[in-house]
């Protein structure tokens, strides 16, 4: 009779009489010890931050919980108008959106300045004149490719992010600025030379950039993001049960739908055969 396979893992297993969590028994050293932003910083890296990095994590977290009635806190909403006996459905459909536009700009402005730094030659700058100089590079080659950068504006916050400058504060503090807010806070500085515009530094770059000199996985970004929006929603729904609006937003538009004659798709037209990349 052949074994069972291992399953090795550094989280949680549980015996008969207790339960063991990176290392540590859950119920003596976990409970009532460590909270919960450390925690979900130590379970995604598996070393315990130090009370810095966990300051300006559980800052993140902050920043991300909830920003009103956005398309996430809306869906959830009425979702849960729909169905109230799935309190699980409404928090998925709100976390659903989390994508390009709302919440995931966090992981795409964390990747993009990580490919930036993977580039450079010869070593990261030493000072605002070098970082200033890269961001100038940066910004210029994206325009020039006709790309956003990640991170650069925001449709209320036009005239600066508030989350962002306190954000880079809490992070000087602790000794945490590293090479993806320097070069953040530099494109905030020199963005306007190329583009002929000021754009504000967005709360959700701001937080990719700190996520990512955290060291933490880039390919997480997104899911603290979520992690964060969590709370947020169930606040949105907290508040649903007391204060309910779904249903008047609801019936703000099925009550002033407008009937309009069919708009049929057309495709569009297919190349000539002479303009064929293969002819």
């Amino acid at each position: 009779m052949s074994e069972h396979p291992g399953y090795p893992t550094a989280l949680g297993a549980s015996s008969l009489d207790s339960i063991t969590l990176l290392g540590t028994d859950l119920a003596r050293d976990v409970m009532g010890s460590v909270g919960f932003g450390e925690l979900s910083f130590w379970l995604a890296t598996q070393r315990r931050p130090t009370p810095g990095e966990t300051r300006v994590f559980e800052a993140v977290l902050a920043a991300l919980a909830d920003h009103g009635f956005t398309p996430t806190a809306i869906v959830t909403r009425l979702t849960y108008l729909s169905a109230p006996d799935s309190i699980q459905g409404a928090l998925a459909a709100g976390l659903l959106g989390g994508g390009s536009r709302f919440l995931g700009v966090t992981e795409d402005c964390g990747r993009f300045l990580h490919e930036v730094l993977a580039r450079v030659e010869g070593g990261l700058p030493t000072d605002d004149a070098g970082w200033d100089a890269l961001a100038l590079e940066t910004v210029s080659a994206h325009r020039a490719a006709g790309r956003f950068v990640p991170g650069l504006g925001h449709h209320v916050h036009k005239q600066g992010d508030p989350r962002t400058p306190r954000l880079v504060e809490i992070a000087t503090e602790e000794g945490l600025v590293g090479p993806h807010l320097s070069l953040f806070v530099a494109i905030g500085r020199v963005h306007e030379q190329v583009l002929g515009k000021r754009l504000p530094l967005n709360g959700a770059g701001v937080c990719g950039a700190a996520l990512a000199d955290l060291g933490l996985p880039l390919e997480l970004l997104r899911g603290f993001a979520l992690l964060a929006r969590t709370a947020g929603l169930i606040g949105q729904l907290a508040e649903e049960l007391r204060h309910p609006v779904a249903n008047d937003v609801f019936l703000s538009v099925d009550l002033n739908n407008r009937p309009v004659p069919p708009d049929p798709f057309v495709p569009p037209p297919l190349p000539a055969a002479g303009d064929h990349p293969s002819a």
